[in-house]
């Protein structure tokens, strides 16, 4: 869950709504989520599924976008639109790396830091009802990551163009890496900030 501590009052228009459009966008995404990761650990279907989880990662703006645009911000979705970039991103990478089209390394260094982010985020929700907004470089990472997956793997996998997809996927992975780890520290900060203020 990617975020800063948000401890400020909640805004106006920001709703407890739940049958929202945004709402069933990444709920969708989250049910396509096992539907992906199957076809990519089968040989047969893996280009299908890389396809697909593209496809899902990419619509990461979407649920965000038309939220704010009509008016639909809701606290659910503020919740469900992270957890379903978390989930895409964590079954894809475990099927590429089942599928052997992802190195486990890299993989781990997502995998780890985004454990570390959700746990955080829940304890400061559950303990101070605190919760982690958004932040932009969080966003940007999170972007980098998203297009680098699928061109490693693309690469990985000797499909059409297989050395500039890697070329590319890998420079978006040590970009987005990078950023990851800096928004993270910035994380820690606004989670402290966040406690010293409701103590």
């Amino acid at each position: 869950m990617n975020g800063t501590a948000d401890t400020r009052s909640r805004p106006t228009d920001t709703s407890s709504a739940i049958l929202t459009v945004p709402n069933a966008i990444s709920l969708v995404r989250m049910l396509l989520t096992p539907v992906f990761a199957y076809l990519i650990v089968h040989r047969s279907t893996t280009l299908g599924g890389i396809v697909l989880f593209s496809v899902v990662v990419a619509t990461d703006w979407v649920d965000g976008v038309i939220a704010r645009r009509t008016g639909q911000v809701s606290e659910l979705g503020k919740v469900l639109d992270p957890l379903a970039d978390r989930l895409a991103i964590a079954a894809g990478l475990a099927a590429l790396v089942i599928r052997g089209a992802f190195p486990l390394w890299a993989a781990l260094l997502i995998l780890v830091r985004d454990a570390c982010i959700l746990i955080a985020g829940a304890a400061l929700l559950s303990a101070r009802r605190v919760r982690l907004d958004v932040r932009f470089i969080g966003k940007t990472a999170t972007f980098c990551l998203m297009a680098a997956i699928p061109c490693i793997s693309w690469g990985a996998l000797g499909y059409p163009l297989s050395s500039a997809f890697l070329v590319g996927g890998w420079a978006l992975f040590f970009v987005g890496i990078v950023e990851y780890y800096i928004a993270t520290g910035v994380y820690a900060l606004d989670i402290r900030r966040a406690l010293s203020a409701t103590a």
